[in-house]
Parts: C-alpha cells; structure tokens; sequence
C-alpha cells in the first residue's frame, strides 16, 4: 500500500468546496482541491477552509458532477424570451412612501 503523494503520478479527482458560514444561509464556493475519495475531500476542505471556525456546514463535490454553461454563449443562454419583458423588474416603477 502506498501513501497518498508517494508515487507522484496517481491523478485525485478535483472536488469543489462549498461552506455554509452560519444556520439560515446558502453554501458558497469556497475554492477546490484534489482528494482520492469524499470522505478525504471532506476531511481537507474542514482544514483548508474553515481553519478559523468560519463555518457549519461543507459540502464537496466531485468537479466531473457540475454541469455549467458555456460563458462564451452568454448572450444567447440567458436572454429573456421574445414578449415577457414584464417579468422583470425594472418596468416597474416603485411606490413613494
């Protein structure tokens, strides 16, 4: 059995790290990092990221299992359909008072 880093040529797949700082709030990216499984994964994401007790909660997930669009076809992703520029707000003009 060899340890972790020793060969130098086994490839960790990339986790990325969300952290809940407190009760209520939404988990935030925190950063990445290479593990070989999630509990690992989870293990260094609690000692490289919440280091100073910034958080309740961790989340990690493997960085194969994120599906993101394209930025390149930005334009074209999140343009608003054609005649439903009601639903947003800017047209609407806020009250006085």
């Amino acid at each position: 059995m060899s340890t972790p880093g020793e060969m130098g040529t086994e490839d960790w797949p990339l986790w990325e790290v969300f952290i809940r700082a407190n009760r209520g709030l939404s988990h935030v990216h925190a950063g990445s990092l290479h593990a070989p499984d999630e509990a690992m994964a989870l293990r260094n994401a609690r000692d490289l990221y919440t280091r100073r007790n910034e958080g309740v909660s961790i989340w990690v997930v493997p960085a194969a299992a994120i599906t993101t669009s394209d930025p390149d076809s930005k334009g074209v992703f999140f343009e608003s359909p054609a005649g439903k520029n009601y639903r947003h707000a800017v047209y609407y003009t806020r009250a006085e008072g």
